[in-house]
């Protein structure tokens, strides 16, 4: 089944930027590689049922198991010790980058209260966007009742396009909200 975003950028997003930034190739025009979703829970990850909870929030939301993210060195100063479990990652590509794409901006980004859309500074020079959610609470698959803790996490779009015009163009394309 092709996504429904997908859909819309083959169809319309692919024509618009390529008249809007002007490509001689359509090889050039960006598109969304990858979704990388984070949370670290520091020292909070040694306890069993909070990496359990957050293990199991982000196969929720996501559709797919997270890794468990391991210190590489010990740091004495923040009582962290070589392999020590810190955070948990997801990485998504294709059809469920899609999928999670079009529920993000359908559905959890309007959800959240006093939303005016999302702040166009979180683009890094080589087109990327990174965006902080402070709860989980606003994906709809959460359950209020199962969350002991907010916890918030990281989105970051990786695209193919080589600067921060190029992102946000593809991403607007995309229908993002963005409140400039």
């Amino acid at each position: 089944m092709i996504q429904r975003l997908k859909t819309l950028y083959i169809e319309t997003a692919i024509p618009t930027l390529a008249n809007e930034l002007s490509y001689k190739n359509s090889h050039e025009i960006p598109k969304v590689e990858k979704i990388q979703i984070n949370r670290s829970l520091g020292l909070a990850a040694s306890n069993n049922n909070i990496l359990k909870k957050s293990i199991e929030e982000f196969t929720i939301i996501t559709g797919q198991k997270p890794v468990i993210t391991k210190s590489k060195k010990a740091i004495a100063g923040f009582k962290i010790r070589e392999q020590m479990e810190l955070g948990v990652t997801v990485t998504l590509r294709s059809e469920k980058m899609y999928a999670f794409l079009d529920k993000l901006i359908n559905i959890t980004l309007p959800q959240i209260r006093d939303f005016r859309g999302l702040s166009s500074k979180g683009f890094d020079k080589h087109g990327n966007y990174n965006l902080g959610l402070i709860e989980q609470l606003i994906f709809p698959e959460i359950e209020y009742d199962d969350v002991d803790q907010m916890r918030g996490f990281d989105i970051n779009i990786v695209t193919t396009g080589q600067t921060k015009v190029e992102g946000k163009a593809l991403l607007k394309a995309l229908g993002f909200p963005f409140n400039d």
